[in-house]
């Protein structure tokens, strides 16, 4: 048997960063071996300044030596502090439970930022184009020339700019990032970014750069706001150099170099980019180009003292995908059809006559009599525009914009159009996929797809509400409502940690958190505007609590906490000496776009504002109360789990009649009351009887943006899976597969988007929402039977509890979690119950086999051997193993499943 070895290790969730300013960095790996039952005993990391150092083991910066600990992710770096721009490397290797140890690790790295502020020598350099009216503006090209003379033996490059930036060294661009420096809260955070640039030096340099106006300077949200942060946008970079002979040299942005308008007239995140290829500058970022009529630029007097280095993951081009269809609309127009709504951008193939201009329009559906519908992206042009120069076949894609869209309408191409002249770009943040979920039934691996699909779309940079319309904005509610899913499809650790610290940055004095992030509503008008809205402004206790349960993440505790108790602080004071959130001045969003039928005596769905204010606050403080436990916060302990006392006595007395009905009889309400744990224990029973009977009344879901999460893992939890499967299951309207029986390939904003005869609903209305798409995190840990350990997070200790059922004869859940691969697969199979699992080295499981008896189970074709009978113990759900790491088949006779 190979011999056990440790592998993919990774800094801050990375994999060797370059320019990061954690100056205690978290290191993390995993262990490979094919026996049963390894766990780690003890570990030694140990950090060197070069590679022949850490494999020498000599002139070591930090060694940890032997530490008796089975911790393998989240350790912490304990050497000494680290200095601006340094690269160490790292190594680790461990001892197992069966007293052996494992060779040390192939090396890893880490180089930290610009530490020292001082030594941020650049300057900002800006052309004289200031935004004096709500338009889009060219961008902007920058340039600079250098020589170096000697022998290179590293160089970095740090940039950022107001705006979004491609950065070009010797006419080659500089990294495969998108729309960097990133989309952060401006006045507070500006992040930069660090490339090794080592390979692309040569003697003869040029620096070229072109700025956007991007969010900084952009159209940005539904109220067509320009220049939200800034009216000028402006460049900076610095370029250190290190030589063989020890020497080194820094070249910066200053007052010498050049600036000019090109080909990009425009380029807008919401509206699209117009491009002149006739205006193109051949070789403008290779030296030795004639920059005579290009102008000096000014030096911009902006603060460096926000400036950061990026924790999330960057935006990048991820996937390509080729038309399915070319098709001539009833009104003559020529759309392709990709077959899967996307984000990004179209790259064209053309060739045409120089003046020649194409336009691309962007939209995800076509109406109901099969013309391309764009009403539902109200200001949000979605169109690029592209003018040939020209010469032989011309490749356009552009560069500072992007779309949400399934179909493309292509305007005055010229000659033939085929479906290989168009390629979708799907672009998103580099979250890794960590999640998979497939069943017997192809319309709920549909809805798995539309769930990931809708993550990846609306994880750009931000967690956006939707990517296609005038918006495209951070709303807290629906990352909210949809963050443990989004942990179980994709590594979002990271991308969490970023996004979390805008909040904290933008949240109000007295604790009220802004409805989106980065804010851009505060200050104007409307209800928009007032952030503080239940469940909404939860972001900031319930996103920090996912991480740190999926990831073992308590630092994001630590750092998150002052916001967190800000927030629960602000709704203490709202809410007052009864407890009760029901402030009338207050605005919430309540169970927003909840099902209404056409009905004038319905009410099924209004769940009162009150009621869920009440509920979330209820929720968030006992969060708080377990996460001040978590990190040492021991005075607030007490105080918050008196404050959640106190608002359940108020909620039960409020809003829970004597005989548990709620004043609210919705089934948001009973969902919320009993997953929050509201309910008397005396009064459980005859509310979920009441739940259960409103679901059985309307055969259908009737909750919003609030309730639908909770929907099926409340009935789960009161034993009514024959309701969640039957939820599950439907087709009509409304309910989770209506959408893919109308060609949906990803979550939509309502349950009525398009109607079943093909209309539309005019106004808000996206096809790419993924608030609804939280089942999935139902569909993962009930029918999956995947499920972390709330008292052993990050999967340290993981919970296999499958449950069959809804006319389902196979289920397949998998994990990449920090530690190695989980799996959680079941089958229905000639008369037996199939169930493997896959449990990674230095994780520990407990494992239920529903319905089954002792002498019932086989494992791996055998009877279960002696001393996993010691760990077994009867359920009323089934028999529970526990077990150590390995892969593991059982199969025993399915009769009693209710499948």
């Amino acid at each position: 048997m190979k011999k056990a070895e440790v592998i993919n290790l990774v800094t801050e969730y990375k994999i060797n960063p370059i320019g990061i300013d954690v100056l205690k960095p978290r290191l993390g790996w995993q262990l490979n071996s094919g026996e049963q039952n390894v766990m780690q005993t003890a570990y030694e990391i140990r950090v060197a300044n070069s590679k022949k150092d850490l494999e020498s083991g000599k002139n070591l910066i930090w060694s940890s030596q032997k530490v008796e600990s089975d911790q393998s992710v989240n350790v912490v770096y304990g050497g000494p502090a680290l200095t601006s721009m340094q690269r160490v490397y790292w190594q680790v290797r461990i001892w197992d439970n069966k007293n052996r140890s494992t060779s040390w690790s192939s090396p890893a790295l880490w180089e930290m930022g610009i530490l020292d502020r001082s030594l941020w020598t650049a300057s900002y350099i800006a052309m004289d184009d200031i935004t004096t009216e709500k338009k889009s503006h060219p961008s902007q090209y920058f340039r600079t020339e250098f020589k170096t003379k000697k022998a290179i033996k590293s160089a970095k490059v740090q940039v950022t700019s107001l705006g979004v930036y491609e950065l070009y060294l010797n006419g080659e661009k500089v990294g495969n990032d998108l729309f960097t420096p990133g989309y952060t809260t401006y006045n507070k955070r500006l992040q930069y970014q660090t490339y090794d640039v080592t390979e692309m030096l040569q003697g003869n340099n040029a620096i070229g750069a072109i700025v956007g106006d991007g969010w900084y300077r952009g159209n940005i949200g539904w109220k067509g706001d320009y220049a939200f942060y800034g009216k000028q946008l402006a460049l900076l970079v610095q370029l250190n150099i290190n030589y063989t002979d020890g020497t080194n040299e820094t070249i910066v942005s200053n007052g010498e170099w050049k600036a000019s308008y090109g080909p990009i007239l425009e380029s807008d995140m919401y509206n699209g980019e117009k491009y002149d290829a006739r205006l193109e500058m051949d070789g403008w970022a290779q030296s030795g180009f004639d920059d005579n009529k290009w102008t000096k630029v000014q030096i911009l007097d902006h603060s460096k003292e926000i400036l950061v280095a990026p924790q999330g993951p960057p935006v990048k081009a991820i996937d390509e995908i080729k038309p399915k269809k070319l098709i001539t609309t009833p009104k003559g127009e020529i759309v392709l059809d990709l077959g899967q709504n996307i984000v990004g951008w179209a790259r064209m193939r053309v060739t045409g006559n120089k003046g020649d201009r194409v336009i691309l329009k962007f939209a995800e559906v076509l109406d109901k009599d099969g013309n391309f519908y764009t009403k539902n992206l109200r200001a949000a042009e979605a169109t690029d525009m592209y003018t040939l120069k020209g010469d032989g076949e011309e490749i356009f894609e552009p560069h500072f914009t992007s779309h949400g869209f399934r179909y493309i309408q292509v305007i005055d191409y010229p000659g033939t159009l085929s479906l290989d002249d168009i390629t979708g770009i799907v672009i998103h943040s580099d979250i890794a996929p960590t999640g998979s979920f497939t069943t017997s039934d192809p319309m709920i691996n549909q809805l798995q797809s539309n769930i990931q699909w809708g993550q990846k779309d609306n994880f750009l940079d931000i967690p956006t509400d939707c990517p296609q319309r005038d918006e495209r904005a951070g709303w807290t509610g629906d990352a909210q409502v949809f963050s443990m899913t989004a942990a179980y499809n994709f590594d979002v650790a990271a991308f969490y940690t970023k996004w979390l610290k805008d909040l904290a940055l933008d949240q109000h004095e007295n604790g009220s958190v802004t409805n989106v992030v980065p804010d851009i509503l505060t200050g104007g008008e409307g209800v928009s505007a007032q952030g503080g809205a239940t469940g909404w402004a939860d972001a900031a206790v319930i996103i920090p609590w996912t991480v740190y349960q999926s990831y073992g993440d308590k630092r994001i505790l630590e750092e998150q906490y002052e916001s967190m108790k800000a927030w629960v602080d602000f709704i203490a004071v709202k809410s007052g000496k009864d407890y009760l959130w029901n402030d009338p001045k207050h605005w919430h969003w309540g169970d927003w776009l909840a099902y209404n039928a056409d009905k004038p005596d319905y009410n099924g769905s209004v769940t009162e504002k009150d009621l869920i204010a009440t509920a979330y606050a209820y929720y968030s403080t006992t969060l708080l109360a377990k996460i001040a436990a978590i990190i040492g916060k021991t005075e607030d302990v007490g105080k918050y789990k008196e404050q959640a006392v106190n608002i359940k006595k108020a909620f039960i007395q409020e809003y829970i009649t004597p005989n548990g009905r709620l004043v609210s009889h919705t089934q948001t309400a009973y969902a919320m009351a009993i997953s929050f744990d509201l309910i008397p224990e005396g009064l459980i029973e005859k509310s979920a009887a009441y739940f259960a009977a409103d679901i059985e009344k309307f055969g259908h879901l009737t909750t919003g943006f609030l309730g639908t999460p909770l929907l099926c893992t409340t009935l789960s939890k009161i034993g009514r899976d024959d309701l969640a499967f039957m939820l599950l299951n439907r087709k009509e309207f409304p309910s989770w597969l209506y959408p893919i029986t109308m060609g949906a390939t990803t979550i939509w904003e309502r349950w009525d988007t398009q109607k079943p005869d093909g209309t539309i609903i005019e106004g808000m209305n996206s096809f790419n929402h993924y608030s609804y798409g939280a089942i999935g995190e139902w569909l993962y840990t009930h029918v999956g039977g995947l499920r972390i350990d709330p008292e052993n997070p990050g999967y340290k200790h993981i919970i296999f509890d499958p449950h069959p059922g809804g006319g389902l004869t196979s289920a397949d859940a998998e994990f990449l979690s920090l530690y190695g691969k989980i799996k959680s697969a079941w089958e229905v199979k000639d008369g037996k119950f199939h169930y493997e699992v896959v449990i990674p080295a230095n994780t520990t499981a407990s494992v239920t086999l529903p319905e089954a008896t002792p002498d019932s189970i086989h494992l791996n074709n055998s009877k279960l051997k002696s001393d996993l009978l010691k760990t077994l113990r009867q359920t009323d759900e089934g028999v529970q193993l526990e077990l150590g790491s390995g892969t593991y088949q059982f199969s025993y006779p399915s009769e009693k499943l209710k499948l």
